[in-house]
């Protein structure tokens, strides 16, 4: 499938699918929605609730004056992008769509009493609230490894200062140093992202220190993509670039941050720049207002969203348990319209219609080589299952050319899904 039928794809199931099944409508009083969480399963959520009703009274809930997007901060590290291409405001989502924002750390929410408890003690009532936390790092797994370590390893696993850290850590490294990426086991977020990682800091070591290597050290014994990424690299990184699976000594049992190694059941290894990505959960909101289960995950019902364990709570994005789409942008994204489209119908009375899903996944592999994953899913019997079907999926075959056309699509999509998600 082409780039450009990848994204027809995608369009089947994008914004036109959930404004045509849900027109806007007009209600006797205001019903309150609180979106706690301004990435792109929130900031979506709280557009698309504004655009289905404008009767609704909207709040958003955001600590941050502006989200750093994860998507393309690997570019950051390649230096592709700086930090100010990849973040963007909330202004759009207030001037145009009339979204009430609240800078503010959100405690627990009361799905008993309809409350959202803030930092500084204030509370706010709801009629419906969506959380869309993202993740948090679990530094209770791998021993060494915990958020004081994180700053000589930083996982820059949430976008912004640490992904800043580990690009500076690049820049300082000597030629011929080594760098170590520890991709963790799944759930995770954005399942590609370190082999994209580890090709676009392959990139910016080519260029500016060619005798230096990367030593990918793998809980995992396979990735997405994985054929296609050892060929590129072979291409574009010919002996930059070693993989070692978990059974082949890839895990690492243990980390030092003082002497800068990592241990696995060959031994020590020492690396001037590392790059530890921990296992992740749902953030500590979620499990304060009860809604998360044995897993570190929140379940919810697949056609609204909405928390299987507590009523009128609803859950897009990272946090989400119980779907099959992997934790991406373009998973938030779709997820936070058919949220927001079930909310409109239950607020009106109305029964959700059946919906559908799509996501997508794009890993750049050099400026002019790019691949993807596309998929659209529906719901059966309480379950989210991919569609047969057209899917998109790069192949290891495909031309120079065609992969170039992918990475002008990867661009494409990054623009694309910032404006629809922020505005």
């Amino acid at each position: 499938m082409t780039p450009t039928n990848r994204r027809r794809l995608l369009q089947g199931a994008g914004a036109s699918a959930v404004l045509a099944g849900f027109p806007t409508i007009a209600r006797a009083g205001t019903a309150r929605v609180i979106v706690i969480g301004g990435g792109f399963g929130g900031a979506t959520a709280a557009k698309y609730l504004r655009l289905l009703d404008p009767s609704l009274e909207v709040t958003l809930i955001e600590r941050e004056q502006r989200y750093v997007t994860c998507p393309e901060s690997n570019h950051v590290l390649a230096g592709l992008k700086s930090m100010a291409d990849i973040t963007v405001a909330y202004d759009r989502l207030q001037s145009v769509y009339g979204v009430k924002l609240l800078r503010s750390e959100v405690l627990a929410v009361d799905g008993m009493r309809q409350l959202v408890r803030l930092q500084d003690g204030t509370t706010l009532g709801y009629d419906r609230a969506i959380i869309a936390p993202g993740v948090e790092m679990r530094f209770d797994v791998l021993e060494g490894y915990d958020a004081a370590a994180a700053e000589r390893m930083p996982h820059a696993w949430k976008a912004g200062p640490q992904t800043l850290l580990l690009r500076r850590q690049l820049e300082a490294m000597p030629d011929g140093g080594v760098v170590i990426i520890a991709p963790p086991l799944n759930p995770s977020r954005c399942p590609p992202g370190p082999y994209e990682r580890a090709s676009l800091i392959a990139h910016y070591l080519k260029s500016s220190k060619p005798r230096s290597k990367i030593l990918i050290y793998d809980a995992k014994d396979s990735y997405p993509h994985q054929a296609i990424f050892e060929a590129a690299w072979d291409t574009h990184y010919p002996g930059i670039i070693e993989w070692y699976g978990a059974s082949s000594g890839g895990r690492i049992t243990m980390v030092d941050a003082r002497a800068m190694t990592v241990t696995t059941e060959f031994g020590a290894q020492k690396g001037d720049v590392i790059n530890i990505v921990p296992p992740q959960r749902t953030p500590a909101v979620t499990r304060e207002s009860g809604i998360v289960d044995p897993w570190g995950w929140c379940p919810v019902d697949p056609r609204t969203l909405e928390s299987t364990q507590t009523r009128w709570i609803h859950v897009v994005g990272d946090a989400a348990n119980g779907v099959v789409m992997a934790k991406s942008a373009t998973s938030a994204n779709s997820q936070a319209k058919v949220c927001a489209a079930a909310i409109v119908a239950m607020l009106a009375g109305k029964s959700p219609d059946a919906p559908s899903f799509a996501g997508t996944c794009y890993s750049t592999i050099a400026p002019d080589d790019a691949v993807s994953v596309t998929d659209i899913y529906r719901v059966e019997r309480q379950r989210i299952i991919e569609m047969l079907g057209p899917r998109g999926y790069s192949a290891p075959d495909e031309t120079p050319a065609l992969r170039q056309a992918e990475a002008q699509a990867a661009r494409a999509w990054y623009a694309g899904i910032v404006a629809d998600s922020f505005g």
